[in-house]
């Protein structure tokens, strides 16, 4: 009888933890719930006015003006597409989209090259100082940039490049934002690996090249996808800078569907030039959206 009442003494305890999980189980389970609750009302919140201008591009102007809020419309139409696509003088919306690609690529690329550049130098070269001039320029960087327009615009007029795509090719290449986040990848990775390159005869080039640019690779492309929205999506700065048609942006360029009193003439037209002017880098994140998580870690440079 002893050895049976120590061996039910035993089990209470494990009885007790099984409680202590089974009642903890119904909180865990409704603080999910909750957090899905307000991921999906987010969700909705956010999407709604997504389909709603994807829909009324396919609204007649009539049923844009007369009915009122209606999530799908009574009646599908592909005019305002085709008005847009035949549109090659006043709104040359597809050359607008070329004109953008075009910048925002070019702009992407020379972004990449400068901010590993940078980053290398401020994370892997010594000299007298680095660290106060990096946090210097980062502490500026914080300046709005709107602080920066007249003074931008006359060295942009100064350099003959108004009206060309130069204007917004050349601007922001520097960004203090994507370097800090190269500089702190970079500080992630081994410095053995520097030193064991520079007992080989490796200088500092091969080894940002051949070392350190291939394992940096995740935060570059957040950084050029981050550089190709921002290029793609500026509005006020191709604004100023450009005045001729065939020139102009896309996001400059739908300023001009506007009248003369500042109304916007055919709503359809312009939410269907705002759907094709979206589909790049819509196109681009559902592609790249993976290195996203890999550069959440600053420090991920070497994998385990």
């Amino acid at each position: 009888m002893s050895n049976q009442a120590a061996q039910q003494y035993d089990k209470r305890p494990h009885i007790q933890e099984q409680g202590k999980v089974q009642r903890k189980g119904p909180g865990i389970s409704i603080s999910k719930y909750i957090s899905y609750l307000f991921l999906i009302v987010l969700c909705i919140i956010w999407i709604i006015p997504v389909i709603f201008g994807v829909t009324t591009s396919f609204r007649s102007q009539t049923e844009v003006v007369s009915s009122g809020f209606r999530l799908f419309p009574k009646e599908w139409i592909f005019d305002n597409y085709i008005a847009i696509l035949d549109n090659t003088s006043t709104a040359p919306i597809l050359r607008w989209l070329l004109n953008s690609l075009f910048i925002a690529t070019m702009h992407t690329l020379l972004v990449v090259v400068v901010i590993s550049i940078t980053g290398y130098g401020y994370s892997r070269m010594k000299f007298k100082g680095r660290d106060t001039l990096f946090f210097t320029l980062l502490g500026i960087s914080f300046f709005p940039g709107v602080v920066n327009l007249i003074p931008s615009y006359k060295i942009i007029d100064a350099l003959g490049w108004v009206n060309t795509s130069w204007a917004m090719i050349i601007p922001g290449l520097a960004g203090m934002g994507n370097i800090f986040l190269v500089r702190q990848f970079m500080n992630g990775i081994p410095r053995d690996l520097d030193e064991s390159a520079h007992v080989d005869g490796a200088g500092h080039f091969r080894i940002y090249s051949s070392i350190i640019l291939p394992l940096i690779k995740p935060v570059l492309i957040v950084c050029a996808l981050f550089s190709f929205t921002g290029s793609w999506n500026d509005f006020l700065w191709p604004v100023i800078v450009f005045t001729d048609v065939d020139k102009m942006p896309v996001t400059a360029g739908l300023l001009l569907l506007q009248d003369i009193y500042g109304n916007y003439r055919m709503i359809g037209q312009l939410m269907g030039s705002a759907v094709l002017a979206i589909i790049p880098t819509l196109l681009l994140f559902l592609f790249a959206q993976k290195y996203f998580v890999q550069s959440i870690n600053l420090n991920s440079g070497i994998k385990g």
